[in-house]
């Protein structure tokens, strides 16, 4: 039986699972898990602001649209996809009230579960500015705007494509691509930025891009090359190297996902205004750390320890209220931070030194929650 990508990457392997929680699903959490916002349409990658406000990437509630016939499509039982343009980025209060920051972006369902959406996948800050990644775009998803970096304006909630991420994408194939998981427009999950650049993982492909204000886009890495079809979900960057978690495949093998260490070929900044080749600014994997399981989120906390989300740690297939967050101890020892969590789908440490993590983010819309655990 052909293994299948835990998310058919990003989120479409939930499928089957998001079906099987409801709203009113609660999950015995920690003791340092508070619920900081509820209501939300499947929410994904959250980021605060220069000014310490919290914005959510919302997956949305889908469409109808279909482009079936019009170019390739996911293959049964995932696809073909309908979309709609029901996605939004929210700003969360300091009250824990929701507002809508902008509107109108791509959502897409697969048709066999109805609650299984993609649409904003991640957010970012560079320079002050907002940007986010699409990942319920494309004509595969049924959306004649692209899977692409979007700039946003937070104060009217305008936004412009700047990168087209889809078309690039496909100019830019993978050495390893999966035809049972295969996405032709991709379903990007993660979204940093760093210096001059925005990172983003795509994980059906197992390929890294950065992409720069301009929307220059460069492949950074083939995850699969060295690695194969791993699903590489979550990337954080800490003194220049980047730290990307994976996911894994159905059936999901316990402490199998791993975090690798992706670095430069060079070691230091090149001389003003000599730019290193090609092969020398692209990164490679340095090294990688085991035992993990089913990896959605990486952040570094304020102790300077690394913080791993996993979203269903159980051996077999994802179950409701194991989701936990472990952290990297100096000794090499994995230890459990917080428990409890359900389709847990990504994090971010606040100014406040409290992580802030997208609860029931797999779950039917109105069914997600923004949780805040205490570290200490």
């Amino acid at each position: 039986m052909q293994k299948r990508s835990a998310l058919v990457l990003a989120i479409t392997c939930f499928t089957g699972f998001a079906s099987i929680v409801p709203a009113t699903s609660r999950a015995q959490l920690s003791s340092n898990v508070q619920t900081y916002a509820s209501g939300l349409n499947g929410p994904r990658g959250l980021k605060f602001d220069p000014d310490g406000q919290l914005y959510v990437a919302e997956a949305g509630t889908g469409g109808t649209t279909s482009t079936k016939g019009q170019c390739a499509q996911v293959i049964p039982p995932i696809g073909p996809y309908t979309g709609g343009m029901t996605s939004r980025i929210s700003k969360i209060t300091r009250e824990g009230k929701r507002e809508t920051v902008a509107s109108g972006f791509p959502s897409s369902v697969d048709s066999n579960t109805p609650s299984d959406i993609s649409g904003v996948g991640d957010l970012a800050f560079l320079d002050g500015r907002l940007y986010a990644v699409l990942s319920g775009a494309g004509c595969s998803h049924g959306s004649s705007v692209p899977n692409a970096i979007v700039r946003v304006d937070n104060e009217t909630g305008k936004w412009k494509v700047i990168a087209d991420l889809s078309s690039f994408l496909k100019a830019h194939q993978a050495k390893y691509e999966n035809a049972a998981d295969f996405e032709p427009d991709g379903i990007f999950y993660s979204l940093v930025a760093h210096r001059d650049r925005l990172y983003t993982v795509e994980p059906n492909h197992g390929q890294v891009f950065s992409i720069t204000p301009e929307g220059k886009i460069r492949e950074e890495i083939d995850i699969s090359e060295a690695e194969g079809h791993i699903v590489p979900t979550a990337i954080a960057e800490r003194n220049g190297d980047f730290f990307v978690g994976n996911l894994g495949l159905f059936p999901i093998t316990p402490n199998s996902s791993k975090i690798l260490t992706l670095t430069r070929n060079w070691f230091h900044d090149p001389a003003p205004g000599l730019d290193p080749s090609p092969e020398l600014q692209k990164l490679k994997v340095a090294g990688s750390r085991a035992g993990f399981t089913t990896i959605v989120g990486v952040d570094f906390g304020p102790d300077g320890l690394l913080y791993v989300l996993e979203f269903s740690p159980e051996a077999g297939y994802p179950t409701p209220g194991t989701g936990k967050v472990v952290r990297l101890k100096r000794d090499g020892e994995i230890e459990e931070v917080a428990t409890g969590l359900t389709v847990p789908t990504a994090m971010t440490f606040g100014p406040d030194g409290h992580l802030y993590v997208s609860n029931l983010g797999a779950a039917a819309p109105g069914a997600g929650e923004i949780v805040r655990i205490s570290i200490y």
